[in-house]
């Protein structure tokens, strides 16, 4: 199976399945001489990991990240990558395969069962395989490396919808993101989603929600007019994600609401004598290279598909059936994707600082 690498200068190659020994990455491209532990890898890790409230799978995985090379501890006693490539390892624990022995030659409706298996001739029942959302472990990882690259830049996200109830924009408080376990910036939100999920919950469904990933203190010039268009590889990083099914930039699909007038970031000089933005319906991005305005993007995920109702489908020998998929889900599986937008935010960024660097200096 090809295709598990992504990244040009910073690449990140991931491996490993739900239900295997372990997973984990591998990065290419790292500069050295950069600090790292893995007790800094560690805590965005956590933030993903399951099992820690009631509106989350109960699958209980410690997520221990392990660093296997490209480190190594100075004179100083300090841990620095050394430039080579950097391979990460995060042990499976808290498998549970019974769960999905009904399943095993039924295809689930809205997972990549049918498809899989169309394409591979190898049918993963027992949580999907490498098609399973616990691949993003090991972006987490990867992705706390990248923001090594970083240096000032600083990458937020938060869940702004789940279902069709949206946050009240003027109670955004970047503060309110960890004091509620949906990663919500709305205080006053968050209580709703509370009581709103927990039914949902009870009832054995499941349903989608919206994640906002803000990138700060982005200097000019990232990404190229063409095809290396920084919104162009953020957009793809971010569909990426399993269960994502639109991305926006900025205004997105709002935009086309707007007359030019309204769209248009008008500019004047600030204090400091550099350009500022008055708005930012762009997110960040003109002709696909970075304005210094925070980039904004916002990414679609769909209701977790493991779900109590029946559900009509097939069989691998082609029988009719209704699928009832037990086991431990996420009722919202939105909820963890918000550390997995920030590490895919993250790594675009690096390799797009380094590709600057090689061709700008």
């Amino acid at each position: 199976m090809s295709h598990n690498s992504f990244g040009n200068l910073f690449r990140v190659t991931t491996w490993g399945e739900s239900h295997g020994p372990a997973l984990g990455a591998v990065v290419d491209g790292c500069p050295p001489l950069l600090p790292i532990t893995a007790e800094e890898i560690q805590v965005y890790l956590d933030q993903r990991k399951p099992g820690q409230s009631k509106y989350t799978t109960q699958r209980r995985e410690p997520d221990a990240v392990k660093i296997l090379s490209g480190v190594m501890v100075d004179e100083d006693g300090v841990q620095k990558t050394t430039g080579t490539p950097i391979s990460l390892m995060i042990e499976n624990t808290d498998q549970r395969s019974k769960d999905y022995s009904e399943i095993k030659e039924r295809y689930r409706p809205g997972h990549a069962d049918y498809t899989y298996d169309a394409k591979y001739g190898i049918r993963d029942y027992r949580g999907g395989g490498r098609s399973s959302a616990r691949e993003t472990a090991a972006r987490v990882a990867a992705g706390a490396i990248a923001r090594k690259v970083l240096g000032d830049i600083k990458i937020r996200a938060a869940l702004v919808q789940i279902g069709p109830h949206k946050i009240d924009r003027d109670n955004w408080n970047w503060d309110e993101v960890h004091n509620n376990p949906f990663f919500c910036p709305d205080a006053k939100a968050a209580e709703f989603y509370a009581e709103y999920l927990d039914g949902i919950r009870k009832a054995g469904s499941s349903i989608g929600a919206v994640i906002e990933v803000v990138a700060e203190n982005v200097p000019v010039g990232l990404g190229a007019p063409i095809y290396g268009k920084l919104d162009q590889d953020l957009a793809s990083a971010m569909m990426s994600i399993n269960a994502v099914k639109g991305v926006e930039i900025g205004n997105g699909f709002e935009a086309a609401c707007l007359t030019g007038e309204e769209n248009a970031d008008q500019m004047r000089i600030g204090e400091d004598g550099k350009p500022v933005f008055l708005t930012n319906h762009a997110g960040g991005v003109l002709g696909g290279i970075s304005s210094g305005a925070p980039l904004v993007v916002r990414f679609a995920i769909k209701p977790t598909s493991s779900i109590l109702t029946p559900r009509q489908s097939i069989t691998r020998s082609g029988e009719e059936v209704d699928v009832m998929t037990k086991g431990r889900h996420d009722p919202c599986v939105g909820i963890r994707a918000v550390p997995v937008g920030e590490a895919m935010m993250a790594c675009v960024l690096a390799d797009h600082i380094l590709r600057h660097r090689g061709q700008c200096g």
